[in-house]
Order: C-alpha cells, then structure tokens, then sequence
C-alpha cells in the first residue's frame, strides 16, 4: 500500500468522453485517458484491503488489481503490466469494454466511490504496447499435440493463445471472413476499434497460432475431418441464437435482429460494404426492443448514421435511480438506473412495455405496444399482466430486436460431433469437457449468454483442461 490515507484525501477521478456532438459524426473511440499523473493519484486511493473483493468476487479473470494499482502509483509500469499479463489475455479489450464489476465490489463502495481500476488496466496495457513490452511469447519446447479451436471471439482467442504458450500446435477457425466473432462484428467501433484487436491478432500469428477464415466447421470442413486431423477440438461458437419475437408483422421488411444491423454496420465502417449493400439508419424512426448493451449499441450507431429519431422500449420495470457514488447492494452488481453514452447522445426510453403487433404495407411502419404491470407470486416469481386500455402505437420503420441471446446455434457441427445439451440448450460440459471424448467447449456455448471478460476466464480454464488431457 503507498498512501495510507489517499483514499480519504483524493477523489475519484474517471475517463471523460469527447462531446456528445463531436462523437456523434464519427465512429472512432471517444473516451479520453487521464494524464500520467492523474493516473497515480489514483492508483493511490487502492487500500490494499485485508479482503479484495475487487479480484476475489468482482473480476470473473481475478486480475490481481491492487498489486497493478500499487505499482501504477510508484510509477512501476512494467511490473504493472506484468501483473495483468498473468491473469487477462486481452485486457486491451476488457479495459475498453467491461462494465467493471470489480468497482462495485471494490471495498470503498461499501460507502465511497470505488477506485477507477477499468481506466487503470486500460492505461497498464496501453502504456505497454506503446513501450514494446506486448512481444510474441510462442512456446520453447511443441508438445506435438494439436487442437482445433472453433470460433475465435474472446474465449476462442484466449483459449488459442493458452494453448500455444503451452506447446501445442492451434488451428483457429472462424466462419466470418475476419478474425474477432463478437469483438469485431457485434461491438461498435466507437467501443472498439479493430486495430486494437488486429494489434493483439498480430502477436497470436507470430506466436504460431494458425487462423482461417470464411470456413464454417462442420460444413467447409466436417466433424470427420476435424476428428482426423487434431487431437483435440474446443467449441468456443458463442451463444448466436437471438431471442426472437414471433408477433403479427415480424416478417415484415424493416425488422431486424441486433446483430444484423451492428455487424453490417460494422463491415460499412471497415469499407466491405457500402451504405447501399448495408443496413442504415440514416433518416428513419428506429425503434429498439431490449433494455441491455446490444439495445444501447443500435443506438448509439443509429444516432452515428442520423437516425430521424431512436426509442427504446424494454419489458422490465425501470430500476431505481442511484445517485450516490457508493454501491447499494456492495458487493453485488446493483440493479440501479443507468444511462450509457449511447443513451445520452439521445433516446427516448420506455420501460414496462410490450410489444403486440408490427403494422405496415410491406415494410413495418408502427409497432402496436402495451403496458405491463409486474408482481410477484406466493414463490416469489415475477409475473406479468397487461395493463387494460393501456394500449399505443410508436411510429417506425426500422426496428431492432435486441433482447438477448438463448444458446448456440444448434449447427451441423455440433450434431455430428454427437455432443449433449444441457437444459438451456447450452453445450453441455463438465470441467469444459463435452460428453463426446476430446471434445470441449467454454465461453458462452457452455455457460449461455454473458460477459466477454467471463468468456476470457472460461477460454483460459479451458485451454487448462486440454492441456491436462494430453498429460493423462
């Protein structure tokens, strides 16, 4: 611990973001770091608590955050960075965008504002890549083992790289015709440009991990041949099976899943599609239907392609507003009101909404809604009931539906390889083990939807259990 008593003495200082019409013209990142100096200052608020919580429950990859925040103070940057090495494969990615669960368990949220760790990690890696100190670590000694990874988003990468460092021959891959699944097709570049992830891409190849692309496992290569040529395969395909919405209208042109609209956006950014191929919102009323980081995604892109207006209904009731620095619910995620920096480039929000029926003449052209009311039963259970004459109509022609994710596609590859699934349509594992031998899965093909710095965790422990299968 360097400052005893800065925890008292200094406050907590944030990242700011560029102005809400500047950011807007463009697609570029927009959050602006503190300067160095700054950046020790708060470093120095970390206490070096007897329990810490921020890595113990709040980091699902355990960074081992007050040793990084101790050394960021003293100005030991290396030995920062190599701190966060040990623990997070892409903490270029994590840094930029994890919702920072390790600060609401942060022991100053008990009743203070937490220490800034999100901006710490992201400074730690920056400041290292600038430095040289990001270099390829491929392995002194091949195992002559082999593994094929399916799916290269954050567990898949992390997973690669794992298993590389450790000696074995990785084959990547990817149905898309580039590197990155979710990082680089759903996540806008106004929260990740993909230089950061061509950037960490790079040391994987001269590392030795092979990438291919626009092959779809099971199809452009089969179960058989992937069973033939490896003696090993890790799923790591996501959770990619939207929640739809089968109401009256839902074929109509106009209606949209999530990831259509972002991932289409997000090949116009990086010039593989023109405005004309792609979808855009320029001039259209757009309608979001979903409350979570997808939903505030669409809307920030929308606003980004001079969306006409944006609405985002959700189905949930609005949670409490929160002004206090501290946590609530320490150290638990608080269900709290919170407004992204999509949501305040502008958006009209609604909660407790439902949506019945898309009208329109071919294309959508109003959505007919209803109010909800929650309550919950003798099991403590929400129910839900429409609200009677509460009915009403929003005026749109594009519609985003971004209501979350069920499981993994339910593909080819997965019934040929003969795996199980678990009650949620999940793959089913133990210690990421599928119930076919040689076969493993992580990330959110195992566990369902949920955090990329989870998917990380799990593409590490995964990469540990195949490991510990070629050592018997």
């Amino acid at each position: 611990m360097g400052h005893a008593e800065a925890f008292i003495t200094v406050d907590r200082k944030n990242y700011s973001c560029e102005p809400v019409e500047q950011r807007v013209r463009h697609f570029r990142e927009f959050v602006i770091l503190p300067p160095e100096e700054e950046l020790r200052r708060q470093g120095s608020r970390c206490m070096d608590c007897g329990i810490p919580f921020c890595h113990t429950l709040g980091c699902p990859v355990v960074n081992l955050i007050p040793e990084f925040n101790d050394y960021v103070y003293r100005g030991r940057w290396k030995d920062a960075y190599e701190r966060l090495e040990l623990t997070n494969n892409l903490p270029e990615i994590t840094g930029r965008i994890c919702p920072a669960p390790c600060e609401t368990a942060c022991t100053l949220s008990i009743n203070a504002a937490p220490v800034t760790i999100k901006q710490m990690e992201l400074s730690i890696i920056e400041r290292a890549f600038r430095e040289g100190w990001v270099v390829p670590r491929p392995p002194q000694r091949e195992s002559g083992r082999s593994v094929a990874v399916i799916g290269s988003g954050p567990a898949g990468l992390a997973a690669a790289q794992q298993l590389r460092r450790a000696g074995h021959r990785v084959t990547v891959f990817e149905k898309a015709e580039e590197v990155g699944g979710l990082l680089r097709y759903g996540i806008p570049d106004f929260k990740l440009e993909k230089w950061v992830l061509d950037r960490r891409i790079a040391q994987m190849k001269a590392e030795g991990i092979q990438f291919e692309t626009n092959v779809t496992a099971g199809d452009d290569v089969s179960a058989r041949f992937l069973r033939r040529s490896f003696n090993a395969i890790l799923l790591t395909v996501g959770s990619e099976a939207p929640r739809d919405l089968p109401i009256k209208g839902r074929e109509l042109e106009g209606v949209h899943f999530a990831l259509e609209f972002l991932g289409s956006n997000n090949r116009l950014v990086s010039g593989r599609l023109s405005e004309e191929e792609g979808l855009h919102a320029k001039g259209r009323n757009v309608l979001v239907i979903g409350g979570g980081d997808t939903g505030s995604d669409c809307i920030g892109t929308s606003n980004r392609h001079g969306a006409a207006s944006v609405t985002q209904i959700e189905i949930m009731p609005r949670p409490r507003e929160w002004n206090e620095p501290w946590n609530p619910e320490w150290p638990e995620w608080p269900a709290i009101m919170r407004t992204s920096t999509s949501q305040e480039e502008g958006c009209e929000r609604m909660w407790c909404v439902a949506t019945k029926e898309f009208l329109g003449k071919g294309r959508v052209e109003r959505a007919h809604c209803v109010k909800v009311e929650w309550a919950r039963d003798d099991q403590g259970r929400m129910n839900m009931r429409e609200v009677p004459g509460s009915d009403f109509e929003i005026r749109t022609d594009l519609v985003m539906l971004a209501m979350g994710f069920l499981h993994p596609v339910h593909s080819r590859l997965i019934g040929d390889l003969g795996l199980d699934y678990d009650a949620r349509g999940n793959v089913k594992t133990a210690d990421y083990a599928t119930t076919a031998k040689g076969v493993f899965a992580a990330g959110d093909a195992a566990t369902g939807q949920s955090l990329v710095v989870r998917a990380i965790f799990h593409g590490r422990r995964a990469a540990a259990a195949v490991d510990r299968y070629f050592r018997g």
